[in-house]
């Protein structure tokens, strides 16, 4: 990592800021090349991190910008190394010219999450907060930003290191038994070890379960519209998005196939799915798109079932209500309520039912309300909660290990015996945070992350 690399930060899309990040040893050197400060003070004999006004020149030497520099000296920085950044007017224009000279200074692209990974290599982050980088990045509420902020400061290291220290202090005693069998060393202590290995269990475990909340706070709530045709499934979608998403008309069968639509409500992402509606048809491709809307009611986290509350009900609707009431979380919504009612709370199976009004947007604000109740209140959001698929895995494998260490203990197996287990459940650990890590796996962790990050 001698290498001075350079990437634009900030995106392609023109701004107001656009930011040029360099990060190596050298490189303070390489951006006098291309920028010359107001003062006429060369870059490395500036003040550390303090912004100094200057010129942008391209690779022919014309000014493309009167820019603002900051120099950042090692170790302190980002990624552990010399760091130079310019804070440019965000055209793309200026950001691809000045970029392209500092190539010619002799830096090169950085690739997808170089900086990143300098700075996990550099020992300035381990491997959680260069992940919770990402997920920060690409947060999409509040919760899931909260989570991921407290991950890269260091919240979930901070529960792994303690775990993996107590395993140190288990895994020294049985070795310092295995291997010096003669010496004085303590007797061991059988109800001291099984207190230890069931503490960390049980915090394994509890880690291992904050998996599910995470996927919601990470990925959203697959919410599923349902309900028989012309019940105003697409005019909830377009309510809920804010605008035309889906083409809603009084014909029967217009909407043939599932339609999928983000949208930030009750406190989370819903990932809303529109579906065809539930209803027996000759029609072909109708038919397959209602074949669709049941298996989304069946992979979804949660059924929106929906009724036209000024109708009453018949047999598609309680066909609908079957798919539905199959889901483990669902919402009975009935609809038109702007209309005089004929179908009310108690004749539906939900144990919430609201009253709504895609029109006009009556009851949503209740929805919002209830869903925020089901996903979002209460949830603690201090980095505690696992995000990833790579990390439950390790900490699924590390609980298994513990919990083969501590029946291989009650068992009354020799030291050896229970030392094998011990050792694997730190490997698992240490993977989590990178103590113990494949080149293979960094590889595609930061594969995930964007060119200037």
């Amino acid at each position: 990592m001698s290498d001075i690399i350079a990437a634009i930060s900030t995106g392609r899309q023109m701004g107001a800021i656009g930011i040029l990040r360099m990060s190596g040893e050298g490189c303070a050197q390489a951006a006098g090349k291309v920028f010359s400060t107001c003062s006429g003070a060369k870059i490395e004999a500036l003040p550390n991190r303090k912004l100094c006004l200057g010129t942008l020149h391209d690779t022919l030497g014309r000014m493309i910008d009167q820019a603002m520099v900051v120099y950042s000296r090692a170790p302190n920085t980002y990624t552990g190394e010399d760091t130079v950044e310019f804070h440019c007017h965000g055209s793309p224009a200026v950001l691809a010219a000045g970029l392209e000279a500092l190539f010619a200074a002799g830096c090169r692209q950085a690739g997808p999450g170089e900086f990143t990974k300098r700075a996990f290599f550099n020992g300035r982050m381990d491997l959680t907060q260069a992940e919770a980088v990402i997920d920060l990045i690409e947060s999409e509420t509040a919760d899931a930003a909260a989570n991921a902020a407290m991950q890269v400061g260091g919240a979930l290291r901070a529960r792994i290191d303690p775990i993996y220290d107590r395993m140190v202090d288990i895994c020294s005693h049985f070795q310092a038994v295995v291997d010096y069998p003669d010496e004085e060393i303590p007797d061991f202590r059988l109800q001291d070890f099984l207190t230890s290995l069931e503490d960390i269990i049980a915090q394994l475990t509890a880690m291992r379960g904050s998996f599910e909340r995470g996927k919601l706070l990470k990925n959203g709530v697959r919410a599923a519209i349902l309900g028989r045709p012309n019940v105003g499934k697409s005019s909830l979608l377009n309510a809920l998005a804010g605008y035309e998403r889906v083409i809603v008309t009084d014909i029967a069968g217009t909407t043939r196939d599932t339609v999928e639509e983000a949208v930030r409500f009750g406190g989370t992402v819903l990932r809303l799915i529109d579906t065809a509606g539930i209803r027996d048809t000759s029609d072909q491709i109708e038919a397959m798109g209602v074949a669709r809307s049941e298996q989304a009611a069946k992979d979804a986290d949660l059924v929106l079932f929906v009724c036209d509350g000024s109708q009453p009900l018949n047999d598609e609707d309680e066909r609908a209500i079957r798919d539905a009431m199959s889901a483990e979380n669902k919402i009975g919504l009935i609809n038109k309520s702007d209309l005089a009612q004929c179908v009310f709370a108690d004749d539906l199976p939900f144990e919430h039912v609201i009253e709504i009004s895609a029109k006009d947007g009556t009851g949503l604000d209740r929805l919002d309300a209830l869903i925020a109740s089901m996903y979002t209140d209460g949830l603690c959001c201090d980095g505690s909660i696992l995000t990833n698929v790579r990390q439950v895995d390790a900490v699924s494998r590390a609980l298994e290990a513990a919990s083969s260490a501590r029946d291989a203990l009650q068992a009354g197996l020799t030291p050896d015996a229970v030392l094998m287990d011990v050792e694997s459940c730190m490997v698992c650990l240490g993977e989590m945070t990178g103590r113990t890590v494949r080149e293979d796996i960094t590889n595609r962790i930061f594969e995930r992350f964007c060119v200037g990050k």
